[in-house]
């Protein structure tokens, strides 16, 4: 059956001809009056997709005491900027700020909190998630927005959800993968005219077979730019974590997520969450390219451990019932577990820093 937006997109197609796939995705998720995070309850149980820090309190505690680290690697310094893009229900920075506040009372007194929500809605629901916290804490409609000063940035699957440009291998070398309409008049994928610079092609590009499939992120980058150039003017240190890949590569993984199961990218747009991988390597480049320090990525299950999530998990649930123990080992196990169904390999993290010291549970890759 037809969504409102699907309507809407096979309408625009008739009129002014086949759009780049990069259109589909802000059409799909941001159009105005259909766009799925305009009209949708994406977060939780109830909705489509669990994020990590609605899984368990144990996900933001341990970005917590990462925060603290850094903040302590870059001299303890006053005024920070302590901030989220796109927080989501909220839960990541509640529980963030509830350690900080314990293990860093000197910085959650001097910082000041930051949420980048452009969502009425959500900022709504945040406020309510925060709780007393909610009163330290100003909202902001772009990055841009931010005082200046010493950033502490935390951005957990918001990558993921910025819109991606696809390029197909054809007999005439790579061109931009399009949506348009097939001899049914439904939404289908085809080959425009728009071809790439080849110096933006990984190795082996001239090898891949027709119909091989590289992604660009130019969008994606823009943003990695501004904080990255940000952090080098002001100091400070960003943790970004998303399920994506540490080398560049070739392959197809736009997908849509419906009710917790995958879904064809075309099949129900805006009313499904569409999302591709993250390129890491293409993000620490450009973070490298502004000057700064690159540690990972890594796999989330490696950095939550590194952190102590183990130790912390134990702590929880020492003295509780046994229901709840089995409950904290199965959080555990999809925080930082590898396999099907878990984040721990899927999902990767990559801190950038203007300090150049070590920073864990990382090893230094710059």
């Amino acid at each position: 059956m037809s969504t409102p937006l699907a309507r809407k997109i096979k309408a625009l197609i008739h009129t002014h001809g086949p759009i780049s796939v990069t259109d589909y995705f802000s059409l799909c998720l941001a159009d105005p009056e259909h766009g799925y995070y305009r009209t949708r309850e994406p977060f939780g149980r109830e909705g489509d997709f669990v994020t990590a820090p609605e899984v368990s309190q144990l996900f933001g505690e341990m970005l917590g005491v990462f925060m603290v680290h850094a903040w302590q690697k870059h001299g303890m310094p006053q005024g920070v900027r302590f901030a989220e893009i796109g927080p989501g229900r909220g839960t990541m920075m509640a529980d963030m700020l509830r350690v900080v506040a314990r293990l860093a009372p000197a910085l959650y007194d001097s910082a000041s909190f930051h949420l980048i929500e452009t969502s009425e809605r959500l900022r709504a629901v945040q406020k309510q998630t925060l709780g007393t916290h909610a009163e330290r804490v100003t909202w902001h409609d772009s990055f841009d927005q931010l005082p200046v000063g010493p950033l502490l940035l935390a951005a957990n699957e918001l990558f993921d959800a910025i819109p991606i440009r696809q390029f197909v291998r054809t007999q005439n070398g790579f061109r931009e993968r399009m949506v348009g309409l097939d001899a049914d008049g439904e939404l289908a994928f085809a080959a425009g005219v728009a071809g790439i610079d080849p110096a933006l092609l990984p190795e082996g590009h001239k090898s891949q077979p027709i119909g091989a499939i590289f992604e660009y992120a130019p969008a994606r980058e823009a943003v990695m730019a501004a904080i990255s150039e940000r952090l080098r003017d002001h100091g400070g240190t960003a943790l970004v974590i998303d399920y994506g890949h540490v080398a560049s590569g070739f392959g197809d993984t736009l997908q849509a997520v419906l009710r917790h199961g995958f879904d064809p990218p075309l099949a129900h747009p805006g009313e499904a969450d569409l999302t591709s991988h993250v390129d890491f390597e293409r993000l620490a480049a450009v973070a490298r390219e502004a000057g700064l320090h690159v540690h990972g990525p890594q796999p989330q299950g490696d950095f939550l451990m590194g952190l102590g999530l183990a130790e912390r998990a134990s702590a929880l649930g020492r003295g509780r019932d046994e229901d709840l123990q089995s409950q904290i080992i199965a959080d555990v196990e999809r925080l930082a577990g590898s396999g099907s169904g878990n984040m721990g390999d899927l999902f990767k993290v990559l801190a950038v820093t203007s300090a150049d010291e070590p920073l864990a549970p990382f090893r230094r890759t710059d």
